[in-house]
This record gives structure tokens, sequence and C-alpha cells, in this order.
């Protein structure tokens, strides 16, 4: 027998002094409620005869250790305890699922503090994900193929899907069409549209990155002065706030293990970019009128920009989609860090490396859309 009961109180502790130890908070509050009543003590070994398989008890051959003990030292064994785990060790991140909760924020932490060791500093929580409401189950035939939704909707189009529409707290409904559904409407329309038209050789037609006119989109402290000004709107200035607020914010989400927020937001974003193009037709400018020029170029220079943030922030979840669109901006590699990415510098005062440079070439659609009928497709596979 471990002697659980003993940890009640260091469990409680170390919870209370790290708030952020387990997210998201529903599970944060879940394991505090455990900890709240009697922790009986837990047993270590089952009976071999119930357990053929497993690792037997060194003192006792009839018995087999709990496959839990044994599969939670694996962390630090895979790190070389005892030796070398300590350039690992506690920095370490734990992802699981609400199931396996109790084994890794209650027995997990009260082994590692029985053997003189830390917990581990976070552990993130996820639900599951349903099927038209049920549960996946072999018997009910409903199971989802990873590897058909892979090869039907592309590796970025299935994990764009799976990250922006999953939801930590809380079971989360798959169903093909929806599928189909974000991933044309966000990537394919939404962003390569929005790509595909700022590039566009009747809009852009020297193929640069062309440069931003601070008479056309001045600085203005009040938005309602904006168009006395310059070319600018009010709504304009609010959109430009929006985009420069979208790294810091991207970033803490991404840190909190809430993904779909930081899509929500950059998905928004680019809605509004979209929103900034359409507004301005800029189709409609006469490249030949000085003024014009200056406006034209100012309304490519605003959406490139938009762009070159989206396309960086969306490295972590469609690489290849975000590695496309940054190679048509001729974004460099060196210059793709979310930690040093500055929005619109010359709306600011600040030079913009980009200004004036070729844009990478133009390698197609961005992202193909799906067909809808892809989704019969797959369900006819796992039939």
């Amino acid at each position: 027998m471990f002697k659980l009961s003993a940890f009640q109180d260091p469990l409680q502790n170390w919870l209370r002094d790290n708030p952020h130890a387990i997210s998201p908070e529903p599970f944060y509050q879940r394991v505090l409620c455990w900890l709240g009543e009697d922790l009986p003590d837990l047993s270590i070994s089952r009976e071999r005869s119930r357990l053929q398989w497993g690792i037997p008890v060194p003192s006792d051959s009839t018995q087999t250790i709990y496959v839990w003990v044994d599969a939670l030292v694996n962390y630090l064994s895979v790190l070389g305890y005892p030796e070398t785990h300590g350039e690992w060790w506690p920095a370490a991140h734990h992802v699981v699922g609400k199931d396996i909760l109790k084994f890794h924020a209650v027995y997990w932490p009260a082994l590692l503090m029985a053997a003189g060791l830390s917990p581990p500093e976070r552990i993130f929580v996820h639900s599951h994900w349903t099927v038209h409401g049920q549960k996946m189950s072999k018997s009910l035939g409903n199971v989802i193929d990873p590897f058909a939704c892979n090869e039907r909707y592309t590796v970025d189009g299935f994990r764009y899907f799976l990250l922006r529409q999953g939801v930590p707290e809380r079971d989360c409904d798959y169903y093909d069409e929806k599928v189909v559904k974000v991933v044309n409407s966000e990537l394919a329309d939404s962003l390569g549209g929005l790509l595909n038209r700022s590039t566009a050789p009747g809009i852009n037609p020297s193929n640069t990155y062309p440069c931003f006119s601070e008479t056309c989109f001045p600085k203005v402290v009040d938005y309602r002065e904006a168009e006395a000004l310059g070319r600018a709107a009010a709504e304009d200035y609010e959109f430009v706030v929006s985009v420069a607020s979208l790294p810091l914010q991207v970033a803490s989400y991404f840190e909190d293990f809430q993904i779909y927020k930081a899509l929500e937001c950059i998905a928004l974003c680019v809605r509004q970019t979209n929103g900034f193009f359409q507004r301005h037709k800029p189709w409609k400018l006469d490249r030949k009128d000085p003024a014009d020029k200056l406006w034209l170029d100012t309304i490519i220079h605003v959406t490139l920009e938009c762009l070159r943030v989206y396309g960086t922030l969306l490295q972590p979840v469609v690489p290849h989609t975000a590695d496309k669109l940054l190679s048509r901006l001729a974004v460099e590699p060196e210059e793709r860090k979310i930690s040093s990415l500055m929005f619109l510098p010359r709306y600011n005062g600040k030079p913009c490396p980009f200004e004036g440079r070729q844009l990478g070439p133009d390698t197609g659609i961005l992202f193909h859309k799906l067909e809808k009928s892809s989704q019969h497709q797959i369900e006819k596979k796992r039939l």
C-alpha cells in the first residue's frame, strides 16, 4: 500500500500555492474537491493471477505492480532518473484527458512528493470528442479514422478544425460536414481569398510589398477626426488596433492551452481585414493618379501586414499553409518569430523592413476548398 492519505495536506497546499498548476479552471476545482474528501491509501499491486502481464513485485511473485504506478514513473525514467532527470524535472507540462485526471493530479504528485521530488509545473486537461452527440465506440461503429481525415482534409486542415473547435472544458461534437464548413470558410475563403485578392496582378502589378503613406493613414488620437486628415475611416483605426493587439493575445491563449480562443481571435481579425479591403475597393482606384496610387499602395501594405501577422501566428497550427503564405509575402525564416512580431511599424513612425521588397513567387491557391461530398466518402470508408 502507498500511504496516499498522508499527502492530503501537502497536495492541497501545492494547489493553493499554484493556482495555474491545473488548467482549465473547472478541472483545477475538481481536483480541489477530491482533496477535500478523505483520501484512501492506494494499493500499488494487483494479484498476478488476475493480471498476467506487467512488472512483478520484487519481493512477492504473486503480485504485479499496479499499472498506473508503472506508467506514471515512466515520466521520470525516460528522463534518466535518478542520474540525469534533474535537467528536465520539474519543468514538465502534462497534457491529459479528463478521464485520467485523478491519476495525474492526485496520485502522481503524491508519489513525487514521497520521493522528495516536485510535482510537474503544469497539467493541461482536455475533454473528449463525441460523434453526433454519442461517445466514440467500436461497438457503435462511430470511431473516426484520423488517417482518412488527414488524407481527405490534409493534415493542416484537420488539425485546424480540431484546435479551432476543440474546447478543453467540455466535450465537443464531431461531424464531417462541420469540418468542411469551418476549413472552407476560414482557411480557403477568408484567409486564402484575402491573400489572392491583395497579391493579384490587377491590384499589385509590380508584385511588391508597397509603401505605406502616413498622409493617407495618419496616426490620430481621436478616430472621429480620421477622415478629415486622411483617407482612412474610423473603423479602419479600430481594426488596426485589433490586429496590433493580436500577437500578445494569441501568445497568452497558446500559453494557457486555450488554442480555440486564439484561433477565434485570428479568424475575427481576418474577417475584419477582408472588410477593410472590400470597404475601400482598391480595384476602383486609378494607379495613374498620384493621390489614388498612395492610397492604393497603403491599402495593400496594410493588408499584407495583416497577412504577415496571421501567417506568423498560425505557424504552430497550420505550418504548411503558414509557410506557403509567408513565403508568398517574401518573409524570410528568421523573420517569422512570434516573439519579435511587430505589426505596421510605419504607422508608428518606424521603418518597415518589408517595404519595397519583391514578393515571393505565386504558388497558386493557398488552401484548396474541400469538396462537400468528402464526408460521404469518409462515412463509407468508416463503415
